[in-house]
């Protein structure tokens, strides 16, 4: 387990955090020789600037700029880019921040600290911070644990981290807390009455699987379902070479539901947890699935495939078939599902959908205090036409490609027919280039938001 904060010392030095509101009456309050140091190096506060204060030996302190409000806004996790900058050495934080903002900023520092070096060794951020008073330091540390656990997944290429490696993952995860787990693998899965995880994953060499991990015998029933690709080659409407670069991330949602499930379980939330993961490769072989094939389906709904490449909504809808039989009173799923969803809101925002509408509101409100910003886009029922071909019950992709994201969401909600809540998010699940507490890579989207929701959501205290 990585040391996030280090216990209080009497070396430990001050890390002061201003906003450029307080850089003036900071200084002023400062002895002349510091003052002078401060006003020679230009230092305003100016978002995730710096000054290393000297001492006669060594450093006496060190000031780090918030900005102003705005960017506060704009930059989530600032001090994590300061602590990229800082000298090796154990920090307290001194500041007039508090309660959530506060809490931001040292979550910040705690994913500053992530680092994937299972292929080539990177450099450890060598700056230690004391724990901050006043602040639930254990959520903390098992939010950038469970969000660590997401970017590991994800950064992982496909040709170590394919269906038995994200079942071993997923297994590990249940050994550590004591859950319980079971997998439905091959053929199994037609004789258990999962047709289309099946399908999608039969051209692979690699066995998919249906992961199942159960946790907690108390409180609401909570169902997190993700989407577990673990490499997409779009099967036979096989993807160009540009498309299919970043197809390792296409588990990003099982990835993120893991990484959820950690947070839950290690902060022993008062609820009952259930996962459920299909893992598969799509993949390009004699007995690949077609497009014009009718594939059926654990609901009994009929799928006609008009483009094999739409085979995440395939795996997740038998998933959540299964969810849908037991009496959860929350399901969820979370999945890199289309390129509609990526166009409309871009790689910071999680787009989500809710069939009861004040779960939007409350998760609308865990996303602001958690810094984990989402979106809300509609189960828009006018369209539920364009996923209904005629031949069948269900098309998997609509001609004309208008409102994918959409047409996607009211393709699952088809699975969800006796739980009256269900909600779904269609991320991203990657940065594109580096940002202050997200390096590029894997990243974990709206499991913060919903972590924070859950209280809301599910009513506990």
């Amino acid at each position: 387990m990585p040391i996030f904060f280090t216990d209080p010392t009497d070396t430990s030095l001050p890390l002061y955090l201003l906003m450029q509101s307080e850089v003036d009456d900071f200084i002023a309050a400062q002895p002349k020789r510091a003052a002078s140091w401060l006003n020679a190096n230009g230092f305003s506060g100016v978002v995730g600037s710096h000054c290393i204060l000297p001492a006669e030996q060594g450093i006496a302190a060190v000031v780090a700029g918030l900005g102003t409000d705005q960017d506060l806004k704009r930059t989530r996790f600032t001090l994590a880019d300061v602590r990229l900058k800082l000298p090796e050495g154990t920090y307290h934080l001194v500041t007039t921040l508090t309660g959530a903002a506060l809490e931001q900023q040292v979550l910040g520092w705690l994913l500053a600290g992530y680092v994937f070096d299972r292929y080539a060794k990177k450099a450890v951020p060598k700056a230690q911070l004391v724990a901050p008073s006043g602040l639930d330091i254990q959520r903390l540390e098992a939010i950038a644990q469970g969000e660590f656990l997401t970017r590991d997944l994800i950064n992982t290429p496909a040709s170590d981290m394919g269906p038995s490696e994200l079942e071993a993952a997923a297994t590990k995860l249940a050994t550590e807390f004591d859950a319980q787990i079971s997998t439905v693998q091959s053929d199994a899965l037609l004789a258990e009455n999962f047709p289309m995880i099946h399908a999608v994953g039969r051209a692979s060499s690699r066995a998919p699987r249906l992961i199942d991990m159960r946790w907690g015998t108390q409180g609401p029933k909570l169902t997190l379902v993700g989407k577990g690709v673990c490499f997409d080659t779009g099967g036979l409407n096989l993807k160009p070479g540009s498309s299919m670069g970043l197809m390792k991330k296409d588990m990003g949602g099982a990835a993120t539901v893991l990484g959820l499930a950690h947070m839950i379980m290690a902060l022993d939330l008062p609820l009952q947890l259930r996962v459920l993961i299909p893992a598969v490769e799509n993949s390009v072989s004699s007995n690949a699935f077609r497009p014009q094939d009718i594939l059926q389906s654990r609901k009994g709904l009929t799928v006609e495939i008009n483009n094999t490449d739409a085979e995440g909504r395939l795996v997740l809808a038998d998933a959540l078939a299964l969810a849908d039989e037991d009496d959860a009173d929350l399901i969820v799923s979370m999945a890199t599902l289309t390129g509609a969803a990526r166009a409309a809101v871009g790689p910071d925002l999680s787009p989500f959908y809710v069939t009861e509408a004040s779960d939007a509101f409350a998760l609308v409100k865990g996303a602001e205090a958690a810094s984990d910003p989402v979106w809300q886009m509609p189960f828009w029922d006018p369209y539920e036409k364009l996923i209904e071909p005629g031949i069948a019950d269900l098309d998997n992709a609509p001609a004309g490609g208008m409102a994918g994201s959409i047409t996607a969401a009211l393709f699952l909600r088809r699975f969800v027919t006796n739980t009256p809540r269900y909600m779904h998010f269609d991320i991203y699940g990657w940065c594109p280039s580096a940002l202050p507490g997200r390096p590029k890579g894997g990243v974990g989207m709206g499991a913060r938001a919903l972590l924070a929701a859950l209280p809301d959501l599910l009513g506990y205290e």
